[in-house]
């Protein structure tokens, strides 16, 4: 069995270039690929084009990209949470393609399972329509979606083996496992890398197939974007 892992978060990033498409998991703060920013922060990196449901926060996440000016186009559902987003947004600093959730989602999954485009009624007759071609189906229009597809991927598990394959935990679900499928070269980070085969197979949401390089993170932060407390 073909062993995935590298030393650390540098190796991991080797081949990294200007200019690349990126797909980084997670859904809000949960399950983003928290170390692997950070070497790209470090790399300095720049005119990326940042795939992501979300845009991070100011000081965290994407965020960081953003503030060093490294992210020259943004492709997002959710961003309402990140100011320096809006301000490089409105002043034309930052491209932007905003795309409804559901239809986020089934583009980067179109990606990894080969599929060019497809059809969805998500969007017809507003904004995200125009100049998009669409079709009647049962009396129903509908818009032409592409897929999405990025030079890496950056996924975060909670565990994960030598082979690649992969585990998450609960919210970190969300697009971590479809965004390993769409990238020429996807890499794990894991809370937890475990030999191969220690794994309960019927429990793995990502097979190795589709992983290139998985390395064991560190110090995660695991932040929160929005804390309520009850009061007492």
């Amino acid at each position: 069995m073909i062993n995935k892992t590298v030393k650390n978060v540098q190796e991991a990033l080797q081949g990294i270039q200007d200019s690349m498409t990126l797909m980084l998991g997670g859904f809000g703060l949960c399950g983003i690929p928290e170390n692997s920013i950070q070497e790209l922060l470090r790399l300095g990196v720049k005119n990326l084009t940042c795939i992501s449901n979300n845009a991070g926060v100011d000081d965290f996440g994407i965020g960081l990209l953003l503030q060093k000016r490294q992210v020259k186009k943004m492709i997002s559902s959710y961003v309402g949470e990140n100011a320096e987003f809006e301000r490089q947004l409105l002043s034309g600093e930052l491209e932007v393609e905003l795309i409804p959730q559901g239809t986020l989602a089934e583009r980067i999954r179109a990606g990894g399972a080969g599929i060019p485009a497809f059809y969805t009624p998500a969007g017809y007759g507003t904004e995200v329509g125009e100049g998009k071609e669409s079709r009647a189906f049962n009396g129903k229009m509908y818009l032409l979606e592409s897929w999405l597809k990025a030079d890496f991927s950056f996924v975060k598990a909670w565990k994960g083996d030598t082979a690649g394959n992969l585990m998450y935990k609960g919210t970190a679900r969300n697009f971590n496992p479809m965004m390993a499928a769409a990238g020429k070269i996807t890499v794990a980070e894991v809370e937890e890398l475990v030999p191969a085969g220690e794994l309960d197979p019927n429990l793995i949401h990502t097979p190795g197939i589709y992983v290139q390089r998985i390395f064991q993170g560190e110090h995660y932060e695991k932040r929160i974007e929005q804390r309520t407390v009850a009061s007492a």
